[in-house]
């Protein structure tokens, strides 16, 4: 756990953010984990996922947006690789993840509506490249606001997926509001260091809650993602779809680009969808470090992969 809290912090410090990329190999390392800096990088990863039977949801990295115009790039980003995507003909199999923060919901009294309506124009973009948006969750302070988001746009844009994390506390009753058809949910368990009073701190309660969550999601008439890399987790998924009697198209597993790459070819191998998590841009640090805080297999292989450069 200290370990964590200590990558959590380095997350914000541009000082650690120099020692990675002034290590030796750092950049090749986190390669790994990111797919590159440019929206050519994400299409080309794209493609060859893709290639190997695999879906994927693309992140445009940026959650420090500090001004209207930034927030405005952010958004034509996501549109411009919408449009990418339906070109190279991979929109079928590619659909995009976006914070509101990127998009400048926290950009003072106005900011709310403003993210809004960015993502408003992304899912329009989506529904033309014949693809789907899904709202990634931040701390728990945001869960709220980007729940309303939600479902305001879903008005329109149905198919518009939110994320939930099984680590806060409020997660179990969030899912029962979602339980309807068309309802998209990507359940994480969670990678924001947050107070006990909000969320479980202990992994058992957070893999129980996962649980309790994923139970309602399979019973309901939505479309559960199942974003995890425990292989229990990832069982008894598979356990609780035939209990619910759902077919392999009516839900799908989620893995992040790097990680567990024999998993993701073992469970597309076997009849289940696989989507995978695709991180690029050049704001790619605090999402580089998180990573390496939610296991410590990760942190282990960026210390092997650098000692042996």
């Amino acid at each position: 756990m200290l370990t964590r809290r200590l990558l959590l912090a380095a997350a914000d410090s541009p000082r650690a953010r120099q020692a990675v990329l002034a290590a030796p190999g750092g950049r090749a390392v986190v390669a790994r984990f990111v797919a590159g800096e440019t929206r050519a990088d994400a299409i080309v990863a794209t493609d060859s996922l893709v290639a190997r039977g695999l879906g994927v949801t693309l992140d445009h990295l940026g959650e420090d947006t500090r001004d209207a115009g930034q927030a405005e790039a952010v958004a034509d980003e996501y549109v411009g690789v919408l449009g990418a995507l339906d070109r190279a003909g991979l929109a079928r199999r590619a659909e995009v993840s976006v914070k509101l923060s990127a998009l400048g919901s926290g950009l003072g009294a106005d900011g709310p509506a403003l993210a809004r309506g960015h993502l408003r124009a992304i899912c329009r973009a989506a529904d033309a490249a014949g693809t789907t948006v899904t709202v990634d969750m931040e701390d728990h302070a945001a869960t709220e606001a980007t729940l309303a988001a939600v479902a305001e746009l879903r008005l329109d844009h149905p198919a518009l997926g939110v994320v939930l994390q099984s680590y806060l506390r409020r997660t179990e009753s969030d899912c029962r509001e979602l339980l309807g058809a068309g309802s998209r949910v990507r359940l994480v368990k969670g990678a924001y260091a947050e107070p006990d009073s909000v969320a479980y701190r202990d992994r058992a309660a957070v893999d129980r809650s996962y649980v309790r969550c994923l139970r309602l999601l399979m019973e309901g008439q939505g479309y559960p993602m199942v974003a995890t890399h425990d292989q229990r987790l990832i069982e008894i998924a598979g356990a609780l779809a035939v209990r619910a009697g759902r077919p392999q198209d009516s839900y799908e597993f989620q893995m992040l680009y790097g990680i567990r790459v024999d998993e993701q070819r073992r469970l597309a191998e076997a009849g289940e969808t696989v989507r995978v998590y695709v991180p690029y841009g050049t704001d790619w640090y605090a999402y580089f470090m998180r990573r390496l805080a939610e296991r410590p297999a990760n942190l282990g292989f960026f210390a092997r992969s650098l000692a042996g450069r």
